[in-house]
């Protein structure tokens, strides 16, 4: 991918890694456990880290010992990924930093990883990134989490919300530097592209839910959405600043709820299970 990131987006991984670990899946980590190996260490790449919220998030929940392989092309975000992680039982976690473009990614560079892994990223691929990607990680456990799956549901309901969500829909679809981006068709396409290779394939659900209890996140998450919306369908300007402004009077007053439906999948053969914790 050649898209460049926000000077803020470090920030931006940070404000919304505590609503990210309580959205994902907790069923299908139990499910990870019972397909990792219990005679020597885990070995966990990790596609897209970021600043590393992914192995702070899943490494404690996971027996040890463990070395983690994170992947990212951006080296200051790497800088922020290497962090003091301990497993599920207390023992340490070792971690290593790839600078990698992870849709170039193949089997070869995986070929020792008992659990691949990535967080909110498949949205951001493309078709044949997705493929390319399903390739390298077939005959691991893969831990997909939080995909966009383009529902958001706001509370209370404006007239304008079906109109702005199909136009952030759209934006997130849209074509960039050449690859146009599977956004809400990520999970589907995904999960066609493992049962194709006859690879099994389970999904569940992962919504964020926002409100006043993060009136940061929330506030940043909304304004963001209205601007790609805007982006889409600048028709829609002059009513999105009407919008933009009842909505933040709304969580001001502690009455704005969102629900942003995302959903976790994990792919790959169940292998030789250990016994659950």
């Amino acid at each position: 991918m050649t898209t460049q990131l926000p000077p803020d987006f470090a920030d931006w991984l940070g404000l919304r890694e505590p609503a990210d670990a309580a959205a994902r899946s907790a069923d299908l980590v139990e499910a990870v456990r019972r397909r990792l190996p219990a005679d020597r260490p885990v070995i966990v790449h990790d596609l897209g880290s970021g600043t590393g919220s992914m192995a702070r998030w899943l490494a404690p929940r996971l027996p040890g010992p463990q070395h983690w392989v994170l992947h990212e092309r951006d080296p200051d975000l790497l800088a922020l990924a290497a962090t003091e992680l301990y497993a599920a039982d207390g023992s340490p976690v070792t971690v290593a930093t790839r600078s990698s473009d992870i849709t170039r990614l193949g089997a070869a560079e995986l070929a020792d990883a008992h659990l691949v892994t990535a967080s909110a990223l498949l949205d951001m691929l493309t078709v044949e990134e997705v493929e390319r990607t399903v390739d390298a990680c077939a005959g691991h456990p893969t831990l997909f989490a939080l995909t966009v799956v383009g529902r958001v549901e706001l509370t209370p309901a404006d007239p304008l919300d079906a109109a702005l969500t199909a136009a952030f829909n759209a934006h997130q679809r849209r074509t960039t530097d050449g690859r146009t981006l599977l956004g809400p068709d990520a999970v589907d396409a995904t999960v066609s592209a493992f049962r194709r290779r006859g690879i099994d394939v389970r999904v569940r659900p992962s919504p964020w839910r926002l409100g006043p209890e993060q009136p940061a996140l929330t506030a940043e998450w909304l304004l963001g959405w209205l601007d790609a919306a805007g982006e889409e369908r600048p028709e829609l300007t002059g009513a999105v600043g009407a919008y933009r402004n009842r909505r933040l009077g709304e969580l001001a007053a502690g009455r704005l709820h969102v629900v942003l439906h995302h959903a976790d999948l994990l792919a790959g053969p169940s292998g030789r299970e250990r016994p659950p914790a």
